[in-house]
């Protein structure tokens, strides 16, 4: 398999987009990464590929939800991780846009006990699709702005935006 990769410019700053080319369809996107992101990587592996063209549909959805016309993702999505991160990844999909919800209210979305916010938190914390999966749309049990390994300002941003805040 083949990794790809190309970047695109965004109210969050240069978003560096990576995927799996197998050959068999369209590219798994496996990372969505925005600048100084903690815990991702800032740029591309030496073994990595360029391949704009590859990732188009990727680009031309996230400027459609940078530009408030689109508010879902139809991609093939195929990001690393364990099992439980997998799950907790999936369950953010189904987070409304325009909407938030705690990390105790993700846990339980996702078939988990309560005991696992910790550990649910930590998972969001290293979603590797940034707006894709929307991980920015979970915040505390008091609805504040938690940590986003993008930085609160951006999650701010990303809400107001849904939210149709007047952002310019």
């Amino acid at each position: 398999m083949t990794t790809v990769f190309t970047t695109m410019p965004s109210p969050l700053g240069d978003l560096l987009l990576a995927g799996r080319a197998d050959g068999d369809g369209p590219v798994a996107l496996i990372a969505v990464t925005a600048p100084g992101q903690r815990g991702a990587r800032a740029e591309p592996e030496p073994d990595w590929l360029p391949d704009p063209e590859a990732l188009t549909p990727a680009v031309d959805q996230l400027t459609a939800y940078f530009a408030g016309t689109r508010t879902t993702f139809d991609l093939r999505l195929d990001p690393e991780g364990s099992e439980f991160r997998r799950q907790v990844w999936q369950a953010l999909e189904d987070i409304p846009y325009g909407s938030t919800v705690s990390y105790g209210e993700l846990a339980a979305a996702a078939g988990l006990p309560p005991t696992a916010v910790r550990a649910v938190g930590g998972a969001v914390g290293a979603n590797p699709l940034l707006v894709v999966r929307p991980c920015h749309r979970v915040v505390g049990a008091s609805g504040a702005l938690t940590g986003f390994a993008a930085g609160v300002d951006r999650k701010r941003w990303l809400l107001d935006h849904e939210r149709g805040a007047t952002l310019f």
